[in-house]
């Protein structure tokens, strides 16, 4: 990533994963991939915007709210270590929907120090090892969710992974309509998550 943010031609780098032949996986073995791209993506490019506009509102991280309101009640923290929390999201998008964010304020993946991606590796395999126990091994994407390039360093946007099992099909509601439904409520998504190998701090 930081070597590609060096050509100019590129505004934004994707990493993601997709695990499975039901998550669109077109090779057996598990590989993540990469992707630059000229344009920020819409999705990218809304959300940043949006968390510019609560921060605009709150002066405070729209993400880093979420964090502490969840580390509060408990109730949708899936695990935790020393620099990362996984969560169910509040109206998730699917079943079993979770993000996987820094507990600190940053925004921007790449601009970590190397012992931050030993803990996120840790956190990530916890997280997975929770969700196969669950799911029986399911298939997923994960996706990378982080700044573009030239705003990287900002106090309103805050990076994050989302995992999102395949556990659905896609339907005319979300094809034709771009509406999302999720047949299963986060608080009963995480209670079937049982404790992992990470060094949990929930309360």
């Amino acid at each position: 990533m930081l070597d590609l943010k060096n050509d100019k031609r590129f505004r934004y780098v994707l990493i993601f994963k997709n695990h499975g032949e039901g998550a669109g996986a077109s090779v057996e073995h598990p590989h993540s991939q990469l992707i630059a791209l000229p344009i920020v993506p819409r999705r990218v490019r809304e959300e940043v915007d949006n968390c510019w506009h609560y921060y605009d509102e709150k002066e405070r991280c729209i993400f880093c709210d979420i964090i502490r309101q969840e580390r509060d009640t408990g109730e949708r923290v899936v695990g935790e270590n020393d620099h990362f929390i996984t969560l169910a999201p509040y109206a998730s998008r699917f079943p079993f929907e979770m993000w996987l964010l820094p507990k600190v304020h940053s925004s921007a993946y790449e601009n970590n120090q190397s012992s931050m991606y030993s803990a996120l590796a840790n956190m990530l395999k916890d997280t997975l090892m929770r969700m196969d126990a669950v799911l029986d091994r399911p298939a997923y994407n994960f996706m990378i969710h982080t700044s573009p390039i030239g705003e990287e360093i900002n106090d309103h946007y805050h990076w994050h992974i989302e995992i999102i099992p395949k556990l659905t099909k896609v339907g005319g509601l979300r094809m034709g309509h771009g509406l999302l439904s999720s047949t299963r409520r986060p608080p009963k998504s995480r209670a079937r998550l049982p404790a992992g190998s990470a060094d949990r701090r929930t309360r």
